[in-house]
């Protein structure tokens, strides 16, 4: 500052121009040098801190392992090589602005993940990029911060709430297994999954968030439309390393289209925010009359969090309130979309698990009217349940979690997490780690039965993370999971298919992991409806 301020002085007192840029010169090229300077110092420290962890082949000391990583199929292969290699972990840096560590095994999972949550923080390298969407929520806050809105938004994943959702599942699914009817009808026989599901799980969270009915499914949503340009951008952010700067990014096409987005968003979750705030003070303000009651509505996600309050009274803030529901809506349909896809091709490819699957479907629905899943049914669906959780292990949707430390983390053998070094923890490694799995790569229902399940190493199975930090809607999931399953085994036969567009055979699938894991060209699966009723005489 003292250098501009000279220059200023030059300027004023009639020094020339010259001179004047010149000496704003320097100073540019001193800032410059130091924060260089301090960038290839804490480079040297980390490679050093770091050097207890094997390193795989880097292009060079400076850049390391830029570029290395994939999002495609064969990043994927390169993830088992690693493990292949490494068998545990291993470091990895990119340029000299990330420093990372990557473990891939329960034994080097497990304390990272069950670190305190008071030393745990988000990383800026996968995090930073979603709060312009989702704020300071759970999903992003640390410390104090963090601690007070996971207490605040416990109730809103209580057993009680999700039960009366499980109806929602049902009709969600119903409207899907309609629209399939439909298609088949006109003489189509294989269908897209990863479309139909996301629309089919946006649906289903909009109602339990906001009890919105879009009606996604059928005709085109702008807030839907602006959620799903939302997550394709964060991705390409990802991928160009100068739009990691926001300077940079709010400058770029990307960036405009971003900020575009995100306004519709913004402004679709501030208006229900605010609407329903000011719904609840005036119930609360009206006066009781017990001799003429009106039915209750039942409270949804947005209700839930706008009465929870802390151990001092205070509840959530209306832009607080807005982060949260915006973060259950980007968390909560893509990956859910992903499992079930995900779950339905594996049945689709293993046909004596796909049966198996139904018949226990069929058993459970016996003398029942209405083809529908109730709470109380899903204890009762063992088989599936372990064919669901066997496909959150072979594909899970979210390939890793990353985490910092403010203090420095023990593992195994010796070596120690610095402080600052982001912690990559493999979902994808680990649940394909041949020294924690047999056969890895093989689709194998029966890891889940609960009498195999005992010789599982903690941590071993991940696919919600693990730990204070883990997915505090994993419960929601896997009841979502479990209903949408059940009813298209229920009234459909799958096989896997092809893109009709395309031709050819039904080989095998190119994964693509992104935000979550989805596949090159969609997912096609053929589908044959069973002697069932239609969705349409189920809500009769």
């Amino acid at each position: 500052m003292s250098l501009l301020q000279a220059a200023l002085s030059r300027a004023l007192t009639g020094a020339g121009l010259c001179q004047v840029l010149c000496v704003l010169a320097a100073g540019l090229v001193a800032m410059v040098t130091a924060w260089t300077v301090r960038l290839l110092v804490r480079h040297a420290w980390y490679t050093h801190q770091l050097s207890c962890f094997a390193k795989p082949h880097a292009s060079s000391w400076l850049i390391g392992h830029l570029g290395q990583m994939q999002n495609t199929e064969e990043g994927l292969v390169q993830v088992d090589e690693l493990v292949q290699t490494y068998k545990h972990s291993c470091s990895w840096f990119i340029g000299p602005f990330y420093h990372l560590v990557r473990v891939f095994h329960p034994d080097f999972v497990k304390p990272l993940l069950m670190a305190s949550a008071g030393i745990t923080v988000k990383d800026h390298l996968i995090y930073d990029h979603l709060r312009p969407w989702l704020g300071d929520s759970l999903l992003i806050s640390n410390g104090a911060l963090w601690s007070r809105k996971r207490r605040l938004l416990n109730p809103a994943f209580h057993f009680d709430v999700l039960r009366n959702y499980v109806t929602t599942f049902n009709s969600s699914t119903d409207v899907m297994h309609d629209k399939w009817r439909r298609l088949l009808a006109g003489g189509g026989t294989s269908l897209e999954m990863f479309h139909h599901v996301s629309l089919m799980t946006l649906d289903s969270l909009l109602k339990c968030a906001f009890s919105y009915d879009s009606n996604c499914q059928q005709s085109s949503s702008e807030y839907v439309s602006a959620i799903v340009e939302l997550s394709d951008l964060i991705i390409d952010r990802r991928h160009r390393v100068l739009h990691h700067w926001d300077w940079i990014y709010w400058k770029t096409q990307q960036g405009k289209r971003f900020r575009k987005a995100l306004s519709v968003v913004h402004r679709f979750t501030r208006d229900v925010v605010q609407k329903r705030r000011a719904l609840i003070s005036e119930q609360q303000a009206a006066p009781t009359q017990p001799e003429s009651p009106k039915p209750q509505k039942r409270k949804d996600f947005v209700d839930i969090i706008l009465l929870s309050k802390d151990e001092n009274g205070q509840g959530l803030t209306d832009e607080e309130i807005q982060a949260e529901a915006d973060t259950f809506m980007f968390a909560g349909h893509d990956t859910t979309a992903s499992a079930i896809c995900w779950t339905l091709y594996n049945l689709a490819r293993h046909a004596h698990y796909q049966e198996t699957c139904r018949q226990e479907v069929v058993d459970l629905m016996q003398g029942r009217d209405a083809q529908r899943i109730e709470w109380e049914d899903l204890s009762s669906l063992p088989f599936t349940t372990m064919c669901i959780r066997e496909s959150l292990r072979l594909h899970s949707p979210v390939q890793a979690v990353t985490r910092k430390y403010t203090q420095a983390v023990a593992l195994p053998g010796g070596r120690s997490v610095p402080p600052g070094a982001i912690c990559l923890v493999s979902i994808y490694g680990t649940h394909h780690n041949p020294a924690v799995w047999t056969h890895p790569h093989e689709y194998n229902p029966a890891r889940f039965d609960p009498v195999n399940t005992e010789n599982h190493a903690p941590h071993a199975f991940i696919p919600f993370s693990s730990g204070p930090r883990n997915c505090i809607g994993q419960k929601f999931a896997l009841a979502e999971l479990r209903v949408v399953v059940a009813l298209t085994l229920l009234r459909f036969r799958l096989t896997p298919g092809s893109d009709p567009h395309l031709g050819g055979g039904s080989g095998g699938v190119r994964r693509l992991p992104q935000l979550v894991l989805r596949t090159e060209g969609g997912l096609w699966l053929q589908l044959e409806p069973l002697n069932a009723p239609s969705p349409e005489k189920t809500q009769q």
